[in-house]
């Protein structure tokens, strides 16, 4: 819209008292927004006189209220802007009264010991016109500056009470901001300043939901910031909860219809309307927001905006929610918080409710419209998609499962099927011998519960396994009662449990080892693939103030396992192709290595400091470097570094380069592979370094070069075929990519080439056998054999040079090196590795249900049929095999 300043002014004048008296009191501002300058003005009224604080803070507040509501008339300034300023206006305010109230008695003291915290509104940035403010006052007896003969506790409470005096008492002047300190822990009976230790028991051990939907938008803003944040940084356990309290979920229900039971106004725009409380108004837009960031942000730091538009743009962005519904809430947020303030610049009353008659009609014309009725249209408008949305508010988070998906559901078994020892086994969990079934309250969710667990246990492929699984889940619960009331509100959960407890084993065995896994499922991005790497890492590696190493690591475990543990939720669910659940297995990995580098790297120099020029490089090999992991893969990966062994760290404890990298190389291998309390990731093998086992695990660039060209083996170059850097700047990528290249465009002999693979392939088969009928990888003319047929050709001809077998296998088939069945084979060999991992790890036929779902999986209409395609294709890679290494391959049938 087009500014304009003269319809501003008049409109002030002519439908706000408040804003008409202050534009007699202040002319010098009135001039200058009469002339436009709106930024000139803003920093005029925020120059003050000199003179008591009292005085100086009311002066500054009339001043900014009259330059921010003309301004905001005008089109000048927008609803961010208006609300910034208040809200900056709120912090310089609360400072400077924290350090006057103690200055009156301990002159120039600093305000150390003193903390004030913005929550509500003024923490998010996002005041209102006419707002109160809700801090939180907080001490260190320690630390607070007091008169030798006062005691800690009652200097405190003075300093409060004059805080609140300087602020709130209403003089001629006017005031400054209503304070409102309810917000304290325990209000009631507490003190108006609370002891930094008192606060902080409060927040672990007795705090309630609505506490924690508040500390999502609490800031230090006064006094000791310093220590605020410290504070902050404390409870940050007690708001953001990295595993989910699934009573949470209650207790945000139980809230959802409080906010609408307890407001008696009109349920929809009209005279007596408040827009903030009323069905559909400002209120319900912050709830919807916090209600996710609350059950979201403990996993994902991004959603902890304080600001209602950043939150909703966060949920959105991270697809919590719909970017519609973000867009839609956020302009309406937008439009009724702007009508809110038109009602308050009237007479300076801080009031949400629409008027009747000509009030409303006065309010309207202030806004620019013709009169009351088309106002109440305008917030019907903007009302209208908030309370369609808020009121779905808890369908918003149900997991879109599809329909496809091989669920042991409740009706897979009728009643009168379950066996009865099924039933008296079952029955027999509440006798005590669970700790998390022994409360009242705890037998009564299991209770809801309790008809569809018998049925889909009952109805699995394996009753007695399910059943024992089960149990090992509950039995490392604490209190089952969260799980049971989350099971209970959203049968996609139960359905997905229930498939991981029933249709894999090695899901449902990990799933026992830490329940907090389940957290994964929680959302409808549970059956989404992962991002990029980049976007992998992100949210592995975000680090957060006052994080340590552990902490770092923590994060990267749990992550990493949820990350895993939702992918093979998803193949067992058939939400995606098998082959691109291994490409996301291996993008977790590689994002997982960067971040445990960089946490070890940036640990590792704060004793031994770094070494310039120089920097550690990982690469990948095996199906990691093919960008192609199953759940059981173990990490193969090569320790490296730029640089020559002259170099020396910078640090207190300086060590050589060789020294330096290899130790840094072993905090990276233990950052992945040793168990801690959030469990152990990768089973990480560095066999294929040069010299194997008896070599350093890290070397340079220029020694692994040498190595290769001079000294390495057959296998080694094979294996060097799916190298790929998986950390690295792009200069030793290109470094270490140039060396890798070289060593396999290097001429071979050809014959000596075969008769080489032959032997290793022979000592393999004799070595590691199949373990059973369906291990695609090791049954000769399996994919181990159709990995030899790729790398010869490779190395022999230089071509196809990719660490992609699938890319290679492509490229060999357009060069006539392979006929177009070798790519089928690789396609469906590997979709059956990946499937079996988790539905057969023992490589033979499983029970009914997995064996279909491992057919469907792998594109064939049952099992049977699937049987019948490997062999076919095994049969395939024979005849090729004999073709290129002129032998032939014994294929048992």
């Amino acid at each position: 819209m087009a500014v304009d300043w003269t319809s501003a002014l008049d409109r002030a004048r002519a439908h706000a008292p408040f804003l008409a008296r202050a534009l007699e009191r202040r002319p010098e501002l009135a001039e200058l927004l009469a002339q436009g300058d709106g930024e000139v003005a803003l920093r005029a009224a925020k120059r003050v006189r000199e003179r008591s604080a009292a005085s100086a803070l009311r002066d500054e507040r009339l001043g900014l209220a009259l330059v921010l509501a003309i301004g905001d008339l005008a089109g000048a300034f927008d609803l961010d802007k208006v609300m910034r300023e208040l809200s900056t206006f709120a912090d310089r305010a609360l400072d400077r009264a924290l350090n006057t109230a103690m200055n009156s008695r301990v002159p120039d003291a600093e305000p150390s010991g003193m903390i004030g915290l913005a929550l509500g509104k003024h923490g998010a940035g996002e005041l209102n016109y006419s707002s109160d403010i809700d801090p939180i006052l907080l001490y260190d007896p320690e630390k607070l500056p007091r008169r030798e003969r006062d005691e800690p506790g009652e200097a405190a409470q003075r300093y409060a009470r004059e805080v609140v005096r300087l602020l709130s008492d209403v003089t001629s002047e006017g005031y400054v901001f209503r304070v409102d300190l309810r917000l304290r822990p325990a209000s009631e009976v507490s003190p108006l300043a609370i002891p930094l230790s008192a606060a902080i028991t409060h927040y672990e051990s007795s705090a309630l939901a609505w506490e924690r939907a508040a500390f999502i938008r609490a800031r230090a803003c006064a006094g000791d910031i310093a220590a605020g944040e410290e504070f902050l940084d404390h409870i940050r356990p007690f708001v953001w909860r990295r595993s989910l309290d699934f009573g949470a979920i209650d207790e945000v229900r139980r809230l959802t219809h409080r906010i609408r039971d307890q407001h008696s106004g009109p349920s929809v725009p009209e005279p007596g309307y408040n827009l903030k409380l009323g069905r559909g108004g400002i209120r319900e837009i912050e709830f919807f927001a916090q209600t996710h960031q609350l059950i979201h942000g403990g996993r994902d730091p991004s959603l902890r905006s304080r600001g209602t538009r950043a939150a909703l743009d966060a949920l959105a962005a991270t697809g919590r929610i719909g970017e519609e519904d973000a867009r839609a809430l956020g302009e309406s947020y937008d439009g009724l918080r702007t009508i809110e303030h038109r009602l308050q610049m009237v007479g300076d009353k801080q009031t949400h409710s629409l008027p009747a008659g000509d009030a409303l009609d006065n309010v309207a014309q202030l806004h620019g419209l013709a009169d009351g009725a088309a106002l109440v249209k305008h917030v019907q408008d903007l009302a209208r998609p908030v309370a369609e949305r808020f009121d779905a508010l808890l369908d918003e988070d149900r997991i879109s499962v599809p329909a496809s998906a091989p669920h042991v559901l409740a009706g897979d078994a009728a009643e009168g099927d379950v066996p009865a020892e099924l039933v008296d086994r079952i029955a027999g969990w509440t006798d005590g011998k669970y700790q998390a079934l022994r409360s009242t309250a705890a037998l009564g969710a299991f209770e809801a519960i309790r008809p569809d667990l018998i049925a889909s246990i009952s109805g699995s492929p394996d009753p007695d396994a399910a059943v024992v699984r089960w149990e090992g889940l509950i039995s490392r619960l604490p209190s089952a009662i969260n799980l049971f009331r989350l099971l209970e509100a959203r049968p996609g959960l139960f359905a997905l449990l229930a498939d991981c407890l029933t249709l894999a084993p090695p899901l449902a065995d990990e799933l026992a080892r830490r329940p907090n896994l389940l957290d994964a499922l929680i959302d409808r991005t549970a059956l989404d693939l992962p991002g990029s790497v980049d976007d992998i890492v992100a949210r592995m590696g975000r680090r957060e103030r006052g994080d340590d190493y552990e902490t770092r690591l923590d994060r990267l475990r749990v992550v990493t396992s949820e990350t895993r543990f939702a992918l093979g939720v998803q193949l067992i669910e058939t939400a995606h192709d098998p082959l691109d659940i291994a490409a996301g297995l291996s993008r977790t990995a590689e994002a997982a290595l960067q971040v445990a580098v960089d946490a070890a790297e940036s640990e590792f120099a704060l004793k031994h400091g770094r070494i310039a020029g120089s920097e550690l490089v990982v690469v990948g090999l095996g199906r990691l470097g093919g960008g192609a992991l199953t759940h059981a893969s173990d990490l193969d990966i090569i320790y490296l570094f730029t640089g020559t062994h002259e170099g020396e760290s910078d640090g207190e404890r300086p060590l050589g380069a060789t020294l330096y990298f290899n130790r840094l190389a072993q905090r990276v291998t233990a950052a992945l592979s040793v168990p801690t309390a959030q469990g152990a990731l990768y089973e990480v093998d560095t066999r294929l370094r040069p010299q194997g086992n008896q070599g350093p695990l890290a070397v340079s660039v220029e020694s692994f070069a040498r190595y290769q060209r001079e000294d390495a083996w057959t296998w080694e170059h094979m294996a060097l075929t799916r190298a790929r850097v998986l950390v690295g700047s792009d200069a030793a990528r290109q470094q270490v990519g140039d060396v890798v290249t070289s060593i396999l465009r290097g001429e071979r002999d050809a014959d000596a080439l075969r008769d080489d693979a032959l032997k290793m392939r022979t000592e393999m088969a004799a070595h590691k056998q199949a373990r059973g009928s369906l291990d695609a990888k090791l049954l000769r003319g399996g994919l181990v054999d159709i990995e030899f047929l790729v790398h010869l050709l490779q190395l022999r001809h230089r071509e196809a040079l990719t660490p992609h077998l699938d890319e290679a296998i492509s490229q060999l088939i357009e060069t006539g090196r392979l006929p177009g069945t070798i790519a089928e084979a690789h396609s469906l060999m590997t979709r059956l590795l990946v499937g079996t991992r988790l539905l057969a790890p023992d490589l033979e036929k499983p029970k009914s249900a997995a064996a279909a779902l491992l057919a469907r999986q792998s594109g064939c209409e049952d099992y049977d049929e699937l049987i019948q395609r490997l062999h076919e294709a095994r049969r395939d890679v024979a005849a090729t095999w004999r073709d290129i290494y002129g032998e032939t391959l014994e294929i048992d049938e």
